[in-house]
């Protein structure tokens, strides 16, 4: 036991996990004032000074190199940084507490639920809205539902397994860049016409980042019940969802619990037709209710396997 105890204190990257979510457990960034908020802010005015091309070569390019202008200096000045500091441990754990946010799409969760189980709609809309591209005054109740699902599996995905996974691989710096990014990915999101074909490179570097930590967390999700459905679901439908990680993910819960998912949204008052993924059954409160719990679970499962992971790279490093 005291090896055991000696080993978990001398493997820093383990504690600086750990302690990061204990500590946003109880202390979470209100959202508002997120640094990952404002940085998707400002990503928004850097693209209105230079998404003015109507070519559709020149304004993919003008959106790499703006990629390129938001990535690239934050890089550099983290791993600039790292070297100054007198505690790297510290430094990797307020840069894992900035990256990671799974508190706040709690609370959005259970605001969204209560108002859809109220049927309050005007409410729900409101609640949801700034988590949306994609227009929501047209939304019914099943519209709503669906949305909140996506919403909650996407959330929980990106900004707690994917940063936790880019945290295992590549540390603090690694986590931090993963989660600006998926933000800019979101401020230039190609669903809405202003940003197409502008936002496709910062998509296509998420979609290589989310590969793999989304479909192991799409895994992990699978086992259990349902889990031959749920895979015969993922090789039938993945193919018609233009992303893969969130495709794996979004139908492996949609197939576990029978919920069905994507489906026609409306961006910029058009029309988007989007393929239907996992189960027949509209969500509702209660479905919504069940998918968190369901996503909490296995993201725990997650922070015990990658801890063992890390335990066992460590000990042999």
């Amino acid at each position: 036991m005291d090896d055991f105890l000696n080993h978990i204190y001398a493997n820093g990257a383990l504690l600086v996990m750990w302690g990061a979510l204990l500590i946003h457990a109880f202390l979470p960034l209100p959202r508002e004032s997120h640094p990952a908020t404002l940085w998707r802010k400002f990503a928004v005015m850097l693209a209105a000074k230079v998404n003015t091309n109507h070519s559709y070569r020149q304004s993919q390019l003008s959106g790499t190199l703006a990629l390129l202008l938001m990535m690239l200096p934050l890089i550099v000045v983290l791993l600039a940084l790292k070297p100054l500091v007198w505690q790297s441990e510290l430094f990797n754990l307020a840069l894992l507490l900035l990256a990671i946010d799974w508190r706040n799409t709690d609370k959005f969760t259970q605001a969204f639920t209560q108002a859809l189980a109220q049927e309050h709609k005007p409410q729900a809309k409101q609640i949801i809205t700034p988590w949306l591209n994609r227009e929501t005054n047209t939304l019914s109740t099943m519209g709503l539902g669906k949305a909140g699902t996506e919403t909650l599996v996407m959330s929980v995905g990106r900004n707690v397994v994917g940063v936790l996974f880019w945290y295992g691989v590549c540390g603090g710096i690694g986590a931090l860049s993963y989660r600006f990014l998926v933000e800019l990915a979101r401020a230039w999101s190609p669903t809405r016409s202003q940003f197409f074909p502008f936002g496709l490179p910062a998509i296509k570097v998420l979609a290589i980042m989310d590969y793999l930590p989304l479909k192991l967390y799409a895994l992990i999700i699978s086992l259990g019940g349902r889990t031959s459905n749920t895979w015969h679901n993922i090789r039938h439908q993945a193919a018609t969802w233009p992303l893969p990680g969130p495709a794996w993910l979004l139908i492996a819960v949609g197939s576990k619990l029978e919920l069905s998912l994507g489906g026609p949204a409306i961006y910029d008052d058009k029309k988007t037709v989007r393929a239907k993924l996992g189960g027949r059954v509209a969500p509702s409160a209660f479905h919504i209710a069940q998918v968190r719990k369901l996503l909490i679970w296995r993201a725990a499962t997650w922070v015990v396997v990658q801890s063992l992971i890390m335990g066992i790279i460590y000990q042999g490093v």
